[in-house]
């Protein structure tokens, strides 16, 4: 590296981040840690039209939530501040000037209904409009009248636009970390806006600026910007300035079809696209944190979409994965999203956090319906339970009986329900009542000897008897459901089944 690696997220915040910034943010965070460097955050909120309340906030708690938090940022470590863009704006304007004065840009006066007449001029001849080398010095620009009529029109306070001057007849040979060496033609490109009738620079302009002026050493973003390389690194030249290297990450795709991955696929197949929930006026859009993932799955799944070390390891720590990125793994070709693999990951997950902490997450469902148990219990119960799990929320569904005594009874399990087993079921309840330690081993040996001794198969007890506490033939060891809910319980729940079934 030939100079210190500083890199940077910088979304506008018009909205939730989507999770496809998210990754972005999460390969800038590896590189930056892998090669000892930076990773920053530059909110980019030159576009005030758009600018969306809660969203600037919504990408700090995201990052936070994720454990990928900036290292420099609005109000912290602010070495090259300030890091909002509508707070450098005096900066631009001279950077803008410097472009027209050293011939690299110009001034353009065209309205907007002068722009929308040559547009529909040139479709009406099934011509497209491209404001560029071929008609520039057609149009109302600085290129075709003096500099002192320029002067006087600005004065006048006319509106106008600054554009950047596209070198004519140029092939640019341009380097990509990923996608490797690229050639565009500066004949196809258009000249860009790079500063606004309103006083604020294009995103272009700022981008630019605030890159070199922050010392960014690598642009490392997602495909969308492919286009706007060849433009960039002009400018760069224009400046005079080192260019940062440039890394285009691939695409997220849909699940089913094609293209990129959208909210609305997230909404039709029930899977969250943002980080965190999000409100707004047209509704509440899920997050990943409020459905129940756990951050490290998140990341850990969003690395594999499009980058890989090479080997078959699915399963990686943050700070394995800082020790293996490498941008020459990333692939080129768009990533395709997986919801079924993303629960997988939360699966993996959950299986590892300590049986006290599910235990922790899963208390406040109990303490909502009303439920006291033991920690001890608890524990042991989201520990039988835990591996056919991928969220805490399915705890309920996969314990409640454990909590209440069923309301009712599986009709396929109930053909198990014989003639002879209220009978059964009454003499089972006779040998219960005289077990003494009621603990899973001692309750399984005394009821298995009673069997063994009687002669009695047994399905003829065993699925019965399981029907009868749980109400489905379901659930871990029965022996272990049998000491947890208790000797009591456990004989309630026998005598309700032999007068209901």
């Amino acid at each position: 590296m030939s100079r210190p690696v500083r890199v940077r997220f910088a979304p506008s915040p018009t909205g939730p981040l989507h999770i496809g910034g998210v990754r972005t943010a999460l390969f800038n965070y590896l590189f930056a840690k892998k090669h000892n460097g930076v990773f920053y955050l530059r909110i980019e909120d030159t576009d005030q039209n758009r600018f969306v309340p809660g969203a600037e906030q919504y990408i700090f708690e995201a990052l936070e939530w994720l454990g990928i938090a900036p290292s420099e940022t609005v109000g912290k470590n602010e070495k090259f501040g300030p890091y909002r863009q509508s707070e450098r704006k005096p900066l631009y304007k001279q950077y803008a000037d410097q472009l027209v004065n050293s011939g690299w840009a110009y001034y353009a006066f065209d309205s907007a209904e002068a722009l929308d007449a040559h547009r529909k001029q040139h479709e009406a001849e099934g011509k497209t409009f491209i404001y560029n080398w071929h008609n520039r010095e057609k149009l109302d620009t600085s290129l075709v009248i003096s500099n002192e009529e320029t002067e006087k029109r600005i004065a006048a306070g006319e509106t106008y636009v600054i554009r950047f001057k596209t070198p004519v007849n140029e092939t640019l040979h341009l380097h990509d970390s990923i996608r490797g060496d690229l050639k565009f033609e500066t004949n196809l490109l258009d000249d860009k806006v790079l500063f606004k009738s309103d006083g604020m620079p294009t995103y272009h302009l700022a981008n630019i600026v605030d890159d070199h002026l922050m010392e960014t050493s690598h642009v490392i973003r997602g495909e969308e910007w492919l286009p706007s390389m060849p433009l960039h690194s002009l400018l760069y030249k224009a400046f005079g300035w080192e260019a940062p290297e440039f890394a285009h990450l691939p695409l997220i795709l849909k699940p089913i079809g094609n293209g990129k991955l959208s909210k609305r696929d997230g909404d039709k197949m029930g899977f969250p696209v943002f980080p965190l929930e999000w409100k707004s006026e047209e509704g509440v859009s899920s997050g990943y944190r409020e459905k129940g993932f756990f951050p490290e799955a998140v990341v850990n799944f969003l690395a594999l979409l499009g980058w890989n070390d090479g080997t078959e390891q699915e399963l990686f720590s943050l700070e394995e994965l800082t020790q293996k990125f490498d941008l020459n793994r990333v692939h080129k070709a768009g990533a395709k999203f997986d919801p079924e693999k993303n629960k997988w990951f939360n699966h993996q997950y959950l299986q590892k956090q300590s049986d006290e902490s599910l235990a922790k997450a899963f208390a406040p469902t109990l303490f909502e319906k009303g439920i006291t148990i033991e920690n001890n219990k608890l524990v042991r119960i989201v520990s039988s339970i835990k591996e056919r799990a991928n969220f805490v929320s399915e705890f309920w569904d996969l314990a409640d009986y454990f909590f209440v005594a069923p309301t009712s009874y599986d009709e396929k399990a109930a053909k198990n329900w014989k003639e002879d087993t209220p009978n059964l079921m009454q003499q089972l309840i006779s040998v219960l009542e005289n077990v003494g330690e009621f603990s899973s081993a001692n309750i399984e040996t005394i009821v298995k000897d009673w069997m063994t001794n009687n002669e009695i198969g047994m399905g003829k007890v065993m699925q019965p008897f399981r029907l009868s506490l749980v109400g489905a033939l379901k659930g871990p060891h029965l022996f272990d459901i049998v000491e947890l809910i208790g000797k009591e319980e456990t004989i309630k729940r026998l005598e309700k089944a032999i007068a209901t079934l």
